[in-house]
């Protein structure tokens, strides 16, 4: 039995570092890309900003990158929240007569 408490941790642990680990690859790879496409540019045409302009080009691909990956993952927390707590959309009937037994229940126990 401990050993399962002890496995679910890891991956939780694992799955978290994952995710650390994708939002870092998705802000620099842009960035490098863009940035070695200034450089590259600077050199052929003998220029000194287009470096300048790419890397900023990159930090807000990048920025965006991380935007949507962290909506996409936070949409899914919900909808698996929402799942596994029973929720269901609002409907407009009866919201408040659903939220009052629901603490009448929990006041009773």
């Amino acid at each position: 039995m401990e050993r399962e408490r002890y496995v679910k941790f890891n991956r939780k642990v694992y799955q978290a570092l994952t995710m650390i680990g994708q939002f870092g690859i998705n802000m620099l790879v842009p960035v490098f890309l863009c940035s070695f496409l200034g450089i590259f540019l600077d050199g052929k045409l003998g220029t000194n900003f287009f470096v300048i302009v790419f890397f900023f080009v990159g930090a807000v691909a990048g920025g965006y990158n991380v935007y949507r990956f962290a909506r996409g993952i936070f949409a899914s927390d919900s909808e698996q929240s929402a799942y596994l707590h029973g929720s269901r959309k609002n409907t407009g009937r009866g919201n408040v007569d659903e939220r009052k037994n629901h603490q009448d229940k929990q006041d009773s126990v």
